[in-house]
């Protein structure tokens, strides 16, 4: 460390804060999308997607701004300023009081909050991206050619603080965002979430200028990707000018470059087309690796994430880098030599046809994981349709015959049927028949809606109430609802902890009230004056419906019954846990093969054309899952699963078949001779000056 220049650590704490940033805010945008903005699935995915690609296409801009005009240094420092901009513009967008004036918990301007959020986004992507192909290449930057050794360390630390920002974003972010905050309202802290990486980008602003003055800063030398792209440009002009048959054909169509361009540039254009042309199918296996962020995270939604401790959907990401740091020395030390020692010829691009296949086998697991949380989903009425339930409250049995001869169901004491599903404009009464008592409830029902018949069979006769439900979907982010029936002759005041249901008549039901998810049980009472009764309730699941019918008092203790209405999430995240394993299998072997075989098979001077391209296959996957998740006409989640693991493995077939006609190639053989060819040419050159020379003074 002590050979470090100084320079270099003010570099690696930036690097650390921007990361932390960055993927603290990724972390939890989907469900910014979802449950502040209100979006719906498919939107909410598009307009995520649309933002990872936005970051992977302006590394380009970044790079071209700093090789031909700025300078990396003034590149970093401006971009990081409109980066910082953005963030802020973020965190002030999700704050729900701004527009929330009369105070109900909802904002009364969403276009507004939904602009601040676009225009932060759109200047995070600019921001992030700009600077991403300039900070480590800056870091290189300072040191000298000797320094090669030094220049590796450097990498590696560079690497692990990317690793270790993104790890830590991952566990704070979610944990910021599933407390609540707010003036007049407690809402999930999206600006505490969006905040802290607001600060820590500003934060790593300020730690890379105090450094300034002590960095080494190279002059901008002209981009090498604009020289290829001319010289390319300049080949097909030329080509499409001399396409008559008159004039005779060449041995590649780049060589018709070679009139304003020289021979070397046009070999080495050769390679980096070459190994670009098989670029042209790894945008799909980006398009299902991204989906971690998106589709899987709203998987994880409707999942049980009980593992002692609550963890939060978005927190599941933070599989991926944690099995990235287990599976790369597993898969170098362990599998690869293995492989080896099998005599197998396991090249880097056959390791890429590996990697897409088990990132579609992910895909499978997913589509399995989603049948199961399907399973426990429940349906709701669609158009034309109305449910019913009922509950008997009542120590007799009974018999409900629906009318007019549509159904009869039998209830239990204590009991409670599922929801039945009905056509609205049939169904017109309900017959109770207990211990020889009838009673005709007729019916005026709405469509599309859910309800609750309430009975007993009393000492009068039968006691009912049809209780309309008011819900229409599953509770969201792992919260419950809860209502309560008065099963007393007499009216009761309900309460659980400090949530108050009010006075209940008897057969009445309170509104359904939002619980929060917790480990613990809560305290219900009831007065019923002159005493009151208590008790717990029993442990909510995650994301259910419950009715609590309030039945009799013994010594102070309340005796309650609990009717489970929409089944709590039952399906555990750990079930996520394989997926995300093949994936990560998947990365290890595709993408630091990706790159490894792309710098191999690159010019020492080409090699940032080949990295422009590589983002470029990021972008691209991610508008692909914006235009399927757009275009999608799919029902199910798990049909959309299975489509992209079925594109991903017809894409990989045809890579295989690619990879099957590459030939490798060692580029430093090819610079080497015409180096070679270059001083022969100097030397004959010489020789013919000194001639030239010989000959004049002989004059």
């Amino acid at each position: 460390c002590s050979d470090f220049p100084l320079s270099i650590f003010f570099i690696v704490i930036n690097e650390f804060c921007e990361r932390f940033s960055y993927y603290g805010m990724k972390a939890v945008l989907i469900l910014y999308f979802k449950y502040f903005l209100h979006w719906e699935d498919n939107f909410a995915t598009a307009i995520y997607h649309t933002f990872v690609a936005l970051c992977y296409l302006t590394p380009i801009l970044g790079a071209i701004i700093a090789d031909s005009w700025l300078g990396k240094f003034k590149t970093i420092v401006y971009l990081s300023i409109v980066y910082t901009i953005g963030q802020a513009v973020l965190s002030v967008g999700s704050i729900n009081d701004l527009t929330d004036h009369n105070r109900d918990g909802s904002p009364d301007n969403v276009a507004l909050h939904i602009a601040l959020s676009m225009i932060g986004l759109i200047l995070i992507a600019f921001g992030t991206g700009g600077i991403k192909p300039c900070v480590s290449a800056f870091g290189g930057d300072q040191f000298e050619e000797d320094q090669e050794e030094l220049r590796s360390t450097f990498f590696s630390l560079f690497y692990l603080s990317i690793n270790a920002g993104s790890l830590l974003s991952t566990i704070v972010t979610p944990n910021l965002r599933a407390t609540e905050c707010g003036i007049h309202t407690k809402q999930r802290c999206y600006p505490l979430a969006f905040g802290v990486p607001a600060v820590l980008m500003a934060i790593a602003l300020v730690v890379f200028v105090i450094g300034s003055k002590m960095y080494k800063k190279v002059k901008p030398q002209g981009n090498v990707m604009l020289q290829v792209s001319k010289c390319v440009g300049f080949a097909i002009k030329n080509r499409f000018k001399h396409r008559s048959k008159e004039f005779p054909k060449r041995e590649h169509w780049l060589d018709w470059a070679s009139e304003k361009y020289d021979k070397q540039l046009i070999a080495q254009t050769k390679m980096v087309l070459k190994v670009l042309f098989l670029y042209i199918p790894l945008p799909m296996f980006w398009a299902l690796f991204d989906q971690q962020g998106s589709r899987w995270t709203l998987q994880a939604t409707a999942m049980n994430g009980d593992f002692g401790i609550l963890i939060q959907p978005d927190q599941m990401q933070i599989v991926n880098p944690i099995l990235i740091v287990i599976m790369v020395p597993v898969v170098d030390y362990l599998v690869y030599p293995l492989i080896k020692k099998c005599k197998i010829n396991f090249t880097p691009l056959k390791k890429m046809t590996v990697g897409m296949f088990l990132a579609s086998m992910a895909f499978v697991a997913a589509a399995l994981v989603q049948v199961q949380i399907d399973k426990t989903t429940p349906v709701f009425p669609a158009a034309g349709q109305t449910q019913v339930r009922l509950i008997n409250l009542g120590v007799v049995p009974a018999t409900v015959q629906f009318q007019p001869k549509l159904q009869s169901v039998d209830v239990a004491p204590n009991e409670a049927t599922g929801y039945m599903t009905f056509e609205t404009s049939k169904l017109k009464s309900l017959h109770i028949i207990s211990a020889s008592v009838n009673k005709t409830e007729p019916l005026q029902l709405q469509e599309g809606q859910r309800y609750t018949l309430a009975f007993k069979r009393g000492l009068l006769g039968i006691n009912s109430n049809l209780i309309w439900d008011n819900v229409t979907s599953k509770p969201e982010e792992g919260k419950n609802l809860v209502r309560f029936i008065n099963n007393y002759l007499f009216p009761v005041n309900i309460t659980m902890d400090d949530i108050a249901f009010g006075v209940l008549s008897p057969l009445s039901a309170s509104n359904y009230s939002v619980i929060p998810n917790q480990e613990w049980s809560f305290l219900i009472k009831a007065s019923m004056p002159p005493v009151s009764c208590t008790v717990l309730s029993k442990k909510f699941g995650y994301g259910g419906a419950y009715t609590i019918s309030v039945d009799d008092c013994t010594n102070y203790r309340l005796n309650v019954t609990h009717f489970e209405d929409i089944a709590p999430n039952t399906v555990h995240m750990a079930w996520q846990i394989p997926q995300y394993f093949l994936l990560t299998c998947g990365e290890v072997v595709f993408s630091v093969t990706g790159l490894e075989f792309s710098y191999s098979q690159a010019p020492s001077n080409m090699k940032s054309v080949l990295q422009a391209g590589w983002l470029l296959t990021v972008a691209v996957g991610n508008i692909i899952v914006l235009i399927v998740a757009g275009a999608s006409k799919l029902d199910k989640q798990w049909a959309e699963y299975v489509l992209f693991a079925a594109l991903l493995l017809v894409v990989c077939i045809i890579f295989a078949i690619m990879a099957s006609f590459y030939t490798y190639v060692d580029p430093n053989e090819i610079e080497a001779q015409f180096s070679e060819e270059k001083k022969e040419e100097d030397k004959k050159d010489q020789d013919d000056n000194e001639k030239e020379a010989e000959a004049d003074s002989r004059m």
